[in-house]
């Protein structure tokens, strides 16, 4: 009897939780996100130490509250342009039509994580954790990634 009214109160509190109004409201944190295209001789000991210098993340830099990392459902197609020179990269980089060799490249692994503020996402690349993460993370992925970052309202 006791244990029945402990678990009916238990999940009375986290209900309550979940529905507060604070518990829905955006977070005002950012979100650090990028996908990458793995590097196919990486080796099963690389990715290992990739994942164990990323889930340290949040205990070595200050700041960075959680990290998620994975293969992509679905990979995300990156347009990497060919040779061109500066007068077409110019106009293309208005917005006008231009015609360029173009190569799609797949990025199918992406990571994100979440910093208590923007000013965690200033700090991160100075931060002497980072080197050693950059480190693990290059055996993984060939160079160059897709980035953005999400700012909570």
């Amino acid at each position: 009897m006791i244990l029945q009214r402990l678990t009916r109160w238990g999940a009375c509190a986290v209900a309550l939780a979940l529905f507060h109004p604070s518990a829905q409201a955006g977070d005002e944190t950012v979100m650090h996100c990028f996908a990458w295209t793995p590097v196919k001789e990486a080796t099963p000991a690389d990715w290992q130490s990739f994942y164990k210098a990323s889930d340290a993340l949040p205990h070595k830099i200050k700041g960075i509250l959680r990290v998620w990392y994975g293969k992509l459902v679905s990979p995300l197609g990156q347009a990497q342009l060919g040779d061109i020179d500066n007068a077409t990269f110019h106009t293309y980089t208005t917005g006008a039509p231009v015609t360029i060799p173009v190569k799609r490249i797949a990025r199918e692994y992406g990571m994100c994580m979440e910093m208590k503020n923007a000013d965690v996402l200033k700090a991160y690349d100075t931060d002497p954790y980072h080197k050693l993460w950059t480190e693990a993370y290059a055996k993984v992925r060939v160079e160059g990634t897709t980035t953005f970052n999400i700012l909570g309202q």
